[in-house]
């Protein structure tokens, strides 16, 4: 499927990229014009300089890096984060570390990846009475705990 993408002045370097085959997800990089410290508890707006005009009936899903995540701590505030179909900016993702050390973000450092996902819309339906389920309306912890 074809995405287009736009780079934006602020963006040098290469296009994002598969890393493999057969990875879903594609690795964006900050683009930054000085070092990013984003200490322990924080969080930082980091610009890749990338737009999207993505496809009806899609989303761009932001996600942390798996590395970044066990390595220092470091995650994305919403996770995933939504880019919806209709959004033209610059692509800007919310990093936040939960480590315990200082995480230094460099220009073209390899932040998050993303992933084109179909996107199907709800015909809400309001009705009197909800189909009953073997759960019912059971909260958090209300399946149990399997061994």
């Amino acid at each position: 499927m074809k995405l287009p993408i736009k780079t934006l002045e602020n963006f040098k370097g290469d296009l994002p990229k598969y890393e493999s085959s057969l990875a879903s997800g594609f690795d964006v990089r900050a683009q930054l014009s000085e070092t990013v410290n984003v200490y322990p508890g924080d969080r930082a707006l980091v610009p890749t300089g990338l737009s999207f005009a993505i496809p009806q009936g899609y989303e761009l899903q932001a996600r942390p890096r798996s590395g970044l995540a066990v390595k220092y701590g470091i995650s994305l505030v919403n996770t995933p984060g939504t880019i919806d179909a209709d959004y033209r900016g610059e692509i800007k993702i919310i990093i936040i570390n939960h480590g315990q050390e200082t995480f230094e973000i460099k220009d073209q450092d390899r932040i998050a990846q993303l992933v084109l996902a179909p996107v199907i819309q709800a015909d809400f339906e309001v009705v009197s009475e909800l189909p009953e389920s073997e759960r019912g309306a059971g909260g958090f912890g209300s399946t149990g705990v399997e061994s």
